[in-house]
């Protein structure tokens, strides 16, 4: 195979981790306006996308048919939703750093679903990651007196999306389809509502802010399929502590070029995280240098 799941799922959080660069050109976005958007124009991306792997609609219209599936893919599709306005929110108002603490916290709701629902085992250097990173957030907490409810929101949906799509025996793509097609009416409600209200970024002068909202759909459906991608090849862990690129790509954009406040606590919750972070990049090495040996046995 060309790419390996790991590999997959380190591009997906690179593009991630660099959103932030193409939302910075609509600040103050209408967030429900934009998503709805990108569900309108994705279906047919995924569309070509399904053609060109010579998957066919039929097998797609055929799993509809069963409520279990339905289910699954209708709470996939609001989790993602949930997690996707509320990191759009975020780094269209200048809570870059916020977005960048929720999907730090993702890997730890990624994880510990992964433990309770799907039997994954963690190893002694994942846990103290895990020790680590959860160290390192509730420095954050104790500082601030109160929970960070929009990192929260951001991370926590978004374990759950990736749950979700681990009790769907179907091909990443396929899934994707079927999220979008149910969440398709509430898009067309929203898009028709901004319309009649003559609300909606169409009705703007600015060409350029139309084309950015196009846009939005296949910027951030690329990610999304490789991360989707990334679900199917490897464990739910694993894809936790990748993850923690795009937060750290984002932490370094919020500092670097947003010009956000870096407090002295914020360094040091990261630092935890980050330190955590180093200690899975050691054990999946260590694994991969054991892998050969092991099958020879």
């Amino acid at each position: 195979m060309l790419f390996s799941g790991n590999s997959i799922a380190v591009c997906a959080f690179l593009a991630w981790g660099l959103l932030p660069l193409y939302f910075q050109f609509i600040p103050s976005a209408n967030v429900l306006e934009l998503l709805s958007i990108r569900i309108l124009f994705s279906i047919p991306c995924i569309y070509l996308l399904l053609k060109a792997k010579s998957l066919p609609m039929a097998k797609i219209w055929a799993a509809m048919r069963n409520r279990r599936v339905l289910l699954i893919c209708f709470l996939a599709g609001i989790f993602n939703l949930t997690s996707l306005y509320s990191f759009t929110w975020a780094v269209t108002n200048g809570q870059v750093l916020a977005a960048s603490l929720g999907y730090f916290m993702n890997p730890i709701f990624s994880i510990a679903l992964g433990v309770l629902f799907l039997k994954d085992k963690l190893s002694t250097l994942q846990s103290v990651a895990v020790a680590l990173s959860i160290a390192g957030i509730g420095l954050q907490v104790l500082y601030y007196g109160e929970l960070p409810w929009l990192s929260i929101i951001m991370g926590g949906t978004f374990a759950l999306y990736g749950l979700m799509k681990k009790f769907v025996d179907l091909d990443a793509l396929s899934i994707m389809m079927i999220e979008l097609i149910l969440m398709l009416p509430f898009a067309l409600c929203l898009i028709m509502s901004d319309l009649w209200h003559q609300t909606s970024v169409l009705y703007s002068d600015d060409n350029s802010k139309i084309l950015l909202y196009l846009l939005s759909a296949p910027v951030t459906l690329i990610p999304l399929v490789l991360f989707s991608l990334a679900v199917e090849k490897i464990s739910l862990i694993m894809i936790g502590f990748i993850q923690y690129i795009e937060p750290s790509i984002q932490f370094l954009l919020a500092v670097m070029i947003f010009g956000e406040v870096l407090l002295p606590v914020k360094v040091a919750s990261f630092s935890l995280i980050w330190l955590g972070l180093l200690l899975c990049i050691a054990d999946i090495v260590f694994k991969k240098r054991m892998s050969p040996t092991t099958s020879r046995l």
